[in-house]
């Protein structure tokens, strides 16, 4: 018994220490996994946080220019229809051409009209036949009349038979006119000076009158002066005044510039567009300006329509409610605050009110961001001079 004894207790010991040894594992497992499931729990956290990049509004640096879109018309543009149906006989003009008033363009050939005019000229004469014979009745009459010869009735009758006789007379001579004027219009003639800018009339081709889908035969341009139709934003259209001097560039004509001057305003302000529209009217002695040309018009509204910040066009968020920017606050915490846009020029917006100087605002925000979602701040974004 007393051999067993230490065999015994070193028995007991390593049990003990096996024990240890397992709680120790065990204790060491567990805090591995409490910390990876920290660890994951953090991850989580960062990654539901969206990174952002940020600008920062700036002044406009154009703030006393105003830059628009124009469209570019002639001075008078006529649209010449036929007024009477039949065949194109012959053209007299084609686009290009320097026309002047009453010069011919194109002559039609009109049969049907030819015979009814005919025909009306006939009726006329038979018309004017009965109406002496009438008169020279009436005229007996009345002097029979005179005699107690025949009753106040007949003599009467003679002289009202005489009236619609007349009548009838007066009724074919219109139509003479009436047939003789549309004869003329068979000559289509240009309404005043300038240059013929589109023909579509073509040697046989069937022309019908007062047919609204049909394309007209010629177009009649005059432009020796321009007329430039320019639709200022309401918030500058206190700024531009009639007789205030303007500049004109078209992309064709790279650095070079035409003077204009605004000659009228609506004076009202469109409900759709939100703009007022304005005609200015600019000198084209070399025909450098054409019709229906886009060009971009330049008015020096002074410093005092420059009072906005510009930003980034992808920085705008456009919903039922109007524009919008995201802006971050110091605890990155999101506003989204609404705004109104003084100018549009695509890839910067001049923003009238609703944002200040120095302020972070989200560039190229996404459609589901909403106010109090809290968002990272990437570094090395646009920043301010990017938006400027």
């Amino acid at each position: 018994m007393t051999a067993s004894g230490p065999d015994s207790r070193m028995l007991k010991r390593v049990g003990i220490g096996a024990g240890v040894i397992a709680l120790a594992v065990v204790a060491v497992g567990a805090a591995t996994r409490i910390n990876a499931t920290n660890d994951l729990r953090d991850t989580a956290q960062k990654a539901s946080i969206p990174a952002v990049a940020i600008v920062s509004p700036q002044s406009d640096a154009k703030s006393g220019a105003l830059v628009l879109p124009g469209n570019v018309q002639a001075y008078n543009s006529a649209a010449i229809y036929a007024r009477t149906n039949g065949y194109v006989s012959r053209w007299l003009a084609d686009i290009g051409d320097n026309v002047r008033a009453g010069q011919s363009l194109a002559v039609l050939d009109a049969p049907e009209i030819d015979q009814q005019l005919a025909q009306a000229q006939a009726d006329y004469q038979t018309a004017m036949a009965n109406q002496r014979l009438a008169g020279t009745t009436a005229k007996r009459w009345s002097a029979m009349l005179a005699k107690d010869a025949v009753s106040q009735q007949e003599s009467d009758e003679k002289a009202g038979d005489l009236a619609a006789k007349s009548a009838l007379s007066n009724a074919a001579l219109a139509n003479v006119k009436r047939l003789r004027a549309l004869q003329g219009f068979t000559r289509l003639a240009a309404p005043f000076d300038g240059v013929v800018t589109s023909r579509s009339a073509q040697i046989g081709a069937l022309v019908v009158a007062g047919n609204a889908a049909s394309q007209p035969l010629f177009t009649v341009s005059d432009i020796h002066r321009m007329r430039i139709y320019v639709r200022v934003p309401q918030g500058y259209s206190s700024q531009v005044k009639v007789g205030m001097p303007a500049t004109l560039t078209l992309p064709e004509f790279p650095g070079r510039s035409f003077t204009a001057a605004l000659t009228r305003s609506a004076g009202a302000v469109d409900a759709q567009s939100g703009a007022v529209l304005v005609e200015l009217q600019a000198a084209n002695p070399d025909r450098a300006l054409k019709p229906g040309a886009f060009a971009q018009v330049r008015f020096d509204v002074g410093q005092g329509g420059g009072n906005g910040l510009s930003l980034p066009g992808s920085a705008i968020l456009y919903g039922n409610d109007g524009p919008t920017v995201a802006v971050v606050g110091r605890d990155s915490r999101v506003t989204v605050r609404p705004i109104s846009i003084a100018r549009d020029e695509g890839a910067t917006v001049l923003v009238a009110s609703g944002i200040k100087p120095g302020e972070r605002v989200i560039d190229s925000p996404p459609d589901s961001i909403q106010s109090g979602d809290k968002v990272s701040v990437q570094s090395g974004g646009k920043g301010a001079a990017h938006a400027g």
